[in-house]
């Protein structure tokens, strides 16, 4: 049966091709710089920063994936958590993974006690927004996510003084 469970370190290397089909879906491809390492490191080095699930097939391939971080709302007081990546392959869509994978993350919010389920989505993914809003989710509206990365970001930490 298919299902959805934590993803393990035996899991990294599929999950590094999910996130590079998912680039390439999200017409990035040439962004995407994970590596098994930097995944490997960022699940279950020392001080992980992220976790993950897989969705797997009756005979265990996996074929989605779900990565996380825990976030903190200060006006909840409470910690919440930020989808960064939910990916199914398209041979595998319409067969619920992606459901799974959502609700297992809803689950362990709500049995964390966590206020929050968030993520960002691409305004042009039609299908991911439509699906998003069949379970009930919706944009949070007046809010737009902004973002430092390479020289800007190396120019600011210079002014840390």
């Amino acid at each position: 049966m298919s299902g959805v469970r934590a993803a393990g370190p035996g899991d990294v290397a599929a999950v590094v091709a999910l996130v590079h089909e998912l680039a390439g879906y999200e017409k990035a491809a040439d962004e995407c710089r994970l590596t098994d390492d930097r995944l490997h490191a960022a699940l279950f080095g020392p001080d992980p920063s992220a976790a993950a699930l897989v969705a797997t097939t009756a005979d265990g391939a996996v074929v989605g994936t779900a990565i996380w971080f825990r976030t903190f709302s200060t006006w909840e007081g409470v910690a919440g958590m930020h989808l960064e990546d939910l990916y199914v392959r398209p041979a595998h869509r319409g067969e619920g993974h992606g459901l799974r994978l959502l609700a297992a993350l809803a689950a362990e919010c709500t049995r964390r006690g966590w206020a929050r389920l968030e993520w960002n989505v691409l305004d042009w993914n039609e299908p991911a927004i439509g699906f998003y809003r069949a379970i009930g989710a919706g944009p949070n509206d007046g809010w737009t996510t902004y973002r430092l990365t390479g020289g800007p970001l190396a120019a600011l930490a210079g002014r840390a003084g």
